[in-house]
């Protein structure tokens, strides 16, 4: 049977993850909505390697903070 802590565990952390994965999809979101030009265009069709870079980095950037907040 599992214990009352290790359930405790997974739901924190089935919850952590939810809310990391909520604000990536907000995030880029926002920068979609942010940016005058298509960024999938940009990146599939115009082959924008420098704009797929940034994205990654705002992205991974984003999981620093979160990751921050999270652990305290």
């Amino acid at each position: 049977m599992i214990g009352a802590q290790t359930l405790h565990t997974f739901l924190v952390t089935l919850a952590y993850t939810v809310f990391g994965l909520v604000m990536f999809g907000v995030a880029f979101w926002i920068i979609t909505k942010l940016t005058p030009f298509s960024i999938r265009k940009e990146v599939e069709e115009d082959q924008n390697i420098a704009l797929a870079i940034l994205i990654g980095a705002v992205m991974l950037g984003l999981a620093i903070i979160i990751a921050a907040t999270i652990h305290g």
